[in-house]
């Protein structure tokens, strides 16, 4: 049960994580460390959200501004001796895909931007007494992105690579399959080489941190074939901040993007084994609306979540896994717009009904 449960969870909560505060796209789970034996694991998914907005001066529609995307990552474990297991992670931890579509009256219509990155994680776990362990690794990440506002302004980045560490400790009682794991994942900071049109095309400096988090992830036997299953993720916001020099001059000190407020998600669910074949999931998401203006490159705020997965054990060492999750995205009024409407301005964007869904596969393969 824990095994067949524990997959169905993950895809369930993971299809389409991206409206988890800021730009995230990967929870940065260690789950794949409790799987049993050697494990690898495929996954891919995709998330469409409907995010749109109007003008608080005229009212004027935005249109759709947030494309969908698609995301993938693979994972590795190897159990070494019976204190000790090893596992690589490849994942996207952040992300974004902004398209303020043309053909609108909106004062940011045709503007875009994209943010792209790739980590690798590689960890190690150590078994001690009385059903604890101790893990950590490193973590390399590589990132990357580009803009083009509407007022004229465009930047593109280098494409940076570099590092930083996750460490974490976990209790288990497998007779009821219970298990508490809490894992810090430490902030990693990129010194990006830009180009700015604002400078002349003459390259610019300017550094990024993708944040720091805290992941407490939870599962327990409540009946037989029954489990109960959560998280609680903590990410450290108001560390993410892109602020090129040229733009931060010509915008009067005001970044291209940075969040007010660190965010705190939740997840609780249900997971049930119907017979040796099949399984299946039922997880809630949350995450609180946190109230001001948010970045035009980011018009969202807070979300509600639903998700059913199914799991399939195709043979003895295959198991199939399918995800859906629908994702209320909480309702946002973003800054007032550069350089058309000055800082002073009450004026900016006004997002609200918005919505997502997203979908995953895992193929997961044990040996």
């Amino acid at each position: 049960m824990k095994r067949i449960m524990t997959t169905a969870a993950v895809v369930a909560l993971s299809a389409g994580m991206a409206q988890a505060g800021g730009v995230e796209r990967s929870t940065q789970s260690t789950g794949i460390l409790f799987e049993k034996g050697n494990y690898a694991e495929f996954n891919i998914g995709g998330f469409n959200p409907d995010v749109s907005g109007k003008f608080e001066a005229n009212g004027a529609a935005s249109g759709d501004m947030a494309p969908g995307y698609g995301t993938y990552s693979f994972g590795y474990k190897q159990a070494l001796s019976d204190k000790v297991d090893v596992a690589i992670i490849l994942d996207q931890p952040i992300g974004a895909n902004i398209d303020y579509r043309t053909g609108t009256t909106y004062p940011l219509a045709g503007s875009t931007a994209e943010v792209n990155s790739n980590a690798i994680t590689g960890l190690v776990r150590y078994k001690l007494p009385q059903n604890f362990s101790v893990f950590g690794g490193l973590r390399i990440e590589q990132a990357r992105g580009k803009v083009s506002l509407s007022n004229g302004y465009q930047m593109k980045t280098s494409n940076e690579t570099d590092y930083g560490y996750v460490i974490g400790a976990a209790w288990e009682k497998p007779e009821i399959a219970a298990r508490v794991a809490l894992t810090y994942n430490s902030k990693i900071t990129h010194d990006f080489t830009a180009s700015e049109n604002v400078l002349g095309g003459v390259p610019s400096s300017f550094e990024t941190t993708v944040p720091e988090s805290v992941n407490l992830e939870f599962q327990t036997g409540i009946a037989a074939n029954t489990l109960l299953m959560g998280s609680v993720r903590w990410v450290h916001w108001t560390q993410f901040d892109i602020s090129p020099p040229g733009y931060l001059g010509a915008s009067g000190g005001a970044a291209l993007v940075d969040y007010a407020n660190n965010t705190i998600s939740y997840s609780l669910g249900v997971g049930r084994k119907f017979n040796e074949q099949w399984s299946g999931a039922l997880m809630f998401g949350y995450e609180k609306q946190q109230g001001g203006r948010t970045g035009n490159l980011g018009p969202t705020d807070g979300y509600k979540s639903v998700s059913l997965a199914a799991s399939y054990q195709a043979t003895d060492k295959v198991k199939i896994t399918g995800g859906v999750r629908y994702v209320d995205i909480g309702n946002a009024k973003t800054n007032p717009y550069f350089p058309a409407y000055p800082a002073t301005s009450v004026f900016g964007g006004d997002f609200s009904g918005n919505s997502g869904w997203g979908a995953g596969v895992r193929v997961g393969i044990s040996f």
